[in-house]
């Protein structure tokens, strides 16, 4: 065991990021087993893996739902979150990510950068999330490590410092030879430990060759290594390690590695490089929060005031776990910690180290741990857990939209309180779940990021609650936004019915947003934040106070759209000119005259209808490509690119998601079953009324 003066220096929070099949789980389930945390290789194909415990994983061999597992390597502690790598789990990455130091991610070695890695990376670029990158599956027949680090150059637009040279190729890889310290690793038929061996002669040319050029991308990229490399024409592998370090952690670089994780091969270099180029949290910037509106900072200290985020909550047989990611200072079991943004104390029954669906207790967490806690009863996904006598809130992890939306009832009219308890009980736990009532059906409506979300939600609902549920047809979630403008568009709000009255007066502007893209449509960011909101009132004719109150009013009036009461998105409103009374202006009243006003002008305005549009991988063989193509034009998908790679045709489209509903089935039938697919929302684009009729 290593000694630190700091025991933070020896931890290592981490996740495992990828697109859906890459491999995550099972290079989790080989880092516990390469760890002795486990004495069995769990495998998904088996249902025998230790972080997809859920019954759904199993069944579905994917991952749902973020699983925490902790181990130990070189004197280290590593807390590990495996993440879903479907799309419709985006929200279980954010929310990770949020708590995160650093990141694995994993990449197939056949197919390189695929959507859905693209997509979990530019999240982490969004958190600041230190990463290296593992090139899964070179047993696997088509694998090149080369072709799979030039689509991470092309698609991720970052230098990628490889430090590994395979040996072998396919079914003949059975080793990588580092070269950073210039050895080979290999692992013998059978073995499951590595043994280290001199550099194979046939191989040592390609390798002085695949250092040289690590010398000098890294040169390229840290002067300190520059320093070194112009004086000695070569870098030392402690230079090396500390520059690729350094890279790693302003994402200047990213180090990859590679290996087969189903053959456990290349894991032992993994862990050597996640202790060696991956932060602790002390090597990360102190978290920020908000004391009293004042930003504050609290360090990565176990003496420091208590602050923590709570990132999932889960219902177990055993109570409610929340998950903490704890940033500064200490809590024992039975302390009281302060829900900020509740402004209401929790009290903490007992601390739990998470191993998936095991737990062991602890007498106490402290800055740098991610651990479970029993006893809290409204804290949710994204609350801030503080010290009472010093109250910080820290930002919360962004919640998506939802997208696709169906309606859900009891078979049995006894059963309409335990299923509207089970859904308040789901949306809890997972924020980017919505339940509402609608309005004019009284239908209890669930709403989610896609048909496999909501599939879950309501097997979960049917295997924990015992509850027999009828569910609707999918329906997306339309926007609305403005085509046309109105300038100058006056409103007045006068209402008097005895004593003090309301009065006010505006003149409004109402424009489209520019897009950023030139395009019709919304990006994904766009569509969750379209709406600016100015003033261009002079000589005081509107009071601030007023002006806000607009603001607010405004606001109000996005809810409903004038064509069919969807929200509204991607428009500026400008404050142009209003008018107050001495007695009759309010707060109030101004915020009731931006609602009303807003809402009469886009009546005046071209409305135009959006609907969430996906981008579309779809991976077949050669010869069923004209089947896909047309049944692409058939659901209103325009083809953006086709590759050919591996023997396979891989199209790339985007499709309205109203018209992938069923998709999986369709392509199957069409490609004899060999067909595959994946699809990641690109936004919102406008929708023509007969698509929307139907």
């Amino acid at each position: 065991m290593r000694t630190n003066l700091n025991p933070l220096a020896v931890v290592r929070n981490l996740g495992i990021l990828a697109h859906v099949d890459a491999g995550k789980t099972t290079v989790t389930e080989r880092i516990l087993y390469a760890t002795g945390t486990t004495h069995k290789r769990g495998e998904v194909h088996d249902g025998t893996t230790v972080t997809d415990f859920d019954p759904q994983e199993r069944d579905r061999g994917i991952t749902i739902f973020a699983a925490a597992v902790s181990c130990a390597w070189d004197g280290h502690r590593i807390n590990l979150i495996d993440t879903p790598g479907h799309v419709d789990f985006a929200d279980e990455v954010e929310r990770a990510l949020r708590v995160l130091d650093g990141a694995v991610a994993v990449f197939d070695a056949v197919a390189g950068v695929e959507p859905q890695s693209e997509s979990v990376w530019r999240q982490a670029d969004r958190h600041g999330v230190p990463r290296i990158a593992f090139v899964n599956k070179l047993d696997r027949a088509g694998a090149d490590l080369d072709t799979a680090v030039a689509s991470i150059r092309e698609r991720l637009h970052l230098a990628p410092l490889v430090v590994q040279l395979p040996i072998g190729a396919q079914d003949a890889f059975r080793g990588v030879v580092d070269l950073v310290r210039m050895r080979a690793l290999v692992w013998p038929d059978g073995a499951d430990t590595v043994v280290e061996q001199p550099v194979p002669q046939e191989l040592r040319e390609e390798a002085q060759r695949r250092r040289r050029l690590l010398e000098e991308s890294v040169a390229e990229l840290h002067a300190g290594a520059l320093e070194e490399f112009c004086a000695r024409s070569a870098l030392s592998p402690d230079t090396l390690v500390t520059a690729l370090r350094d890279l790693t952690g302003s994402g200047e670089g990213v180090v990859v590695l590679c290996g087969s994780a189903y053959r456990n091969r290349g894991i032992e270099p993994l862990l050597d490089a996640v202790v060696a180029y991956l932060p602790s949290p002390l090597d990360v910037p102190a978290v920020r929060g908000l004391r009293d509106g004042v930003d504050e900072e609290r360090p990565a200290d176990p003496s420091a005031p208590f602050a923590a985020l709570a990132f999932k909550v889960t219902a177990t047989r055993t109570g409610r776990l929340t998950f903490l990611r704890v940033y500064a200072g200490t809590i024992e079991k039975g302390d009281t910690v302060l829900d900020a943004g509740a402004r209401r104390g929790e009290r903490i029954g007992r601390i739990l180290r998470v191993q998936a669906d095991r737990h062991a207790q602890v007498d106490r967490a402290v800055a740098g741990d991610i651990v479970a806690v029993v006893g809290l009863k409204s804290a949710r996904p994204g609350a801030t857990l503080c010290a009472p006598h010093a109250p910080l809130v820290l930002e919360p992890p962004g919640v998506a939209d939802p997208v696709v939306s169906v309606a859900v009832e009891a078979r049995r009219s006894a059963d309409t309180d335990r299923l509207a308890s089970a859904l308040a009980r789901l949306a809890e736990e997972d924020p980017s779940l919505a339940v509402r009532t609608d309005a004019e059906t009284g239908q209890t409506v669930l709403s989610g990021m896609g048909e496999l979300h909501l599939e879950v939600a309501v097997e979960k609902i049917r295997r924990d609650v015992g509850l027999d549920v009828n569910v609707g047809r999918p329906r997306v979630s339309y926007r609305e936004t403005v085509g046309r403008g109105v300038t100058g568009f006056v409103f007045r709000h006068v209402k008097q019915d005895g004593g003090a009255g309301q009065f006010a007066h505006v003149v409004l502007d109402v424009e489209p947003l520019e897009r950023r893209d030139g395009q019709d449509g919304l990006d994904a960011d766009q569509a969750s934040a379209g709406f600016e909101f100015r003033s261009a009132v002079v000589g005081g004719r509107v009071p601030q106070e007023y002006v806000r109150a607009v603001e607010a009013g405004c606001r109000d009036a996005l809810a409903e759209g004038p064509i069919g009461g969807h929200p509204v998105t991607g428009l500026r409103v400008t404050l142009t000119d209003g008018a107050t009374h001495v007695k009759d202006s309010s707060d109030t009243a101004f915020r009731t005259a931006g609602r009303l006003g807003l809402r009469e002008a886009l009546r005046t305005c071209a409305m135009v209808l959006l609907e969430p549009v996906v981008e579309v991988t779809v991976t077949v063989a050669e010869d069923a490509v004209g089947a896909v193509l047309g049944d692409l034009a058939a659901r209103r998908g325009r083809v953006t690119g086709s590759a050919t790679r591996a023997g396979a045709s891989i199209v790339t489209a985007t499709v309205p998601l109203a018209e992938l509903f069923g998709y999986a089935t369709r392509l199957r039938s069409r490609t004899q079953g060999r067909g595959t697919f994946t699809a990641r929302p690109t936004g919102y684009a406008p929708a023509p009324v007969t698509a929307v009729s139907r």
